[in-house]
């Protein structure tokens, strides 16, 4: 089938497949850089161990090293994939040159020139991490710690990175989206719940009051329900994280990462409950297996779900990124597949007849829209997909993966 029969047969179910590729093409992904370095940065020693609740598995070979290794890499995945992208920085991504180095509670704007360099280079805007694990001052709590010079590190730390995301924002002429995570919590039953959720309240308090413009920075508050080593109490669970930002509307907005919840729990389902009371909200979008382990994203039902609501809440209002790590296969060709996934699934919300499926419900008519709802599940995406590619300059599917197999000889399998 062509893509002109494709179109045809969408526009019997009222869905106009041109406009539909000409808006995916303005909403922005965010393109998360830790994938290509299994989450290690460039501040600390590459051979310290991954702590605060992050872990990668596997050791394929070909990992990114440096910030050069790292941007030829991204480089390739933007060449392969579709659509309006975005960098998304953690704080351990600092370059610093001439033997420079400043610890995280020191870090600058300067430090984060070259990556402004080549967001610019390439039209891209830029999102902003700060980095609370993975530091020998992670005592194992950072922003909840009683040991009030821990904390203030971890505070001065989150000040800097509002600086930096200001400076990100007013250099690439996009707002960047600053999200404040972290793994605090015990491993086992603790004895004060209540106190290290002050601190952690009272730390994210100080960190927001660092001046910034809310049009151009985005501070979010990202929850958890558990961790690596804090499998029984987390401080920033899901009704903290969501209680501040409900009661900080002014200043930060949520952040739901889909593998942060229950396995029983979907985000899909929690988009629209949020935004029925914020005007904006930021997602991480990833893929859980029984727990929250950053597997690569898939065309599956819950990505589809969580696009579809995006979609037909209105996309401008939902901040997207990407967030895995997956360091047992080519780390490129998992970016990749990624990224092209949450296209693809943002394509095919966008090919919903929206508002005939809303008109069907209001009208109590649910036999028909289950009619509908499973005939689309056999509508030809596939060819609009492709078409949306051609558009883009990329490869369709099927055209893609040899380009990185050859890069992966010639590039990647030469790092040590």
């Amino acid at each position: 089938m062509s893509y002109q029969e494709a179109k045809a047969k969408y526009a019997v179910l009222g869905v106009d497949t041109g406009a539909a590729i000409e808006r995916l093409k303005s909403i922005p992904v965010s393109l998360h850089c830790w994938q290509g370095d299994d989450v290690r940065g460039f501040d600390t020693d590459p051979g310290a161990p991954l702590t605060g609740g992050i872990q990668t598995t596997g050791n394929y070979p070909g990992r990114a090293r440096t910030p050069e290794e790292l941007m030829a890499d991204l480089d390739l995945v933007l060449k392969l994939c579709p659509g309006m992208k975005k960098l998304n920085l953690h704080a351990s991504y600092a370059i610093f040159e001439d033997g420079e180095w400043a610890d995280r509670d020191r870090l600058e704007p300067k430090h984060f020139q070259k990556w402004v360099d080549f967001c610019e280079e390439r039209g891209l805007g830029c999102d902003f991490n700060p980095t609370f694990f993975s530091h020998p001052k992670c005592d194992p709590l950072t922003l909840s710690s009683p040991n009030e010079d821990t904390r203030r590190f971890w505070i001065d730390h989150g000040k800097a990175c509002i600086r930096i995301s200001q400076y990100l924002a007013e250099e690439l002429g996009q707002p960047c989206v600053m999200n404040i995570w972290t793994g605090d919590g015990f491993k086992d039953i603790p004895g004060d719940r209540m106190g290290p959720r002050e601190r952690y309240r009272d730390s994210i308090d100080q960190i927001l009051s660092e001046p910034y413009d809310f049009k151009l920075v985005k501070p979010c508050i990202e929850s958890k329900v558990f961790g690596i080593g804090v499998e029984a109490y987390t401080v920033g669970s899901a009704e903290f994280a969501l209680s501040y930002a409900a009661f900080n509307k002014d200043k930060c907005i949520p952040l739901m990462d889909n593998g942060h919840y229950h396995p029983t729990e979907v985000v899909s389902d929690k988009i629209p409950a949020l935004l029925a009371f914020f005007p904006e909200i930021a997602l991480h979008v990833t893929r859980p297996i029984r727990w929250d382990s950053d597997h690569v994203v898939l065309f599956d039902d819950e990505t589809r779900e969580i696009c579809r609501e995006i979609v037909r809440c209105g996309a401008q209002r939902v901040n997207i990124a990407l967030d895995y790590f997956d360091a047992s296969i080519n780390r490129v060709s998992a970016w990749t597949v990624g990224l092209r996934n949450l296209q693809k699934a943002l394509l095919s919300a966008l090919l919903q007849p929206n508002a005939e499926l809303k008109a069907l419900q209001d009208g109590d008519n649910f036999t028909k829209l289950m009619v509908l709802q499973e005939e689309l599940k056999t509508a030809p995406f596939g060819e609009v997909w492709d078409e949306y590619c051609r558009q883009c300059g990329v490869p369709a599917d099927g055209g893609w993966f040899g380009t990185v197999q050859t890069y992966e000889a010639d590039v990647l399998s030469r790092r040590g």
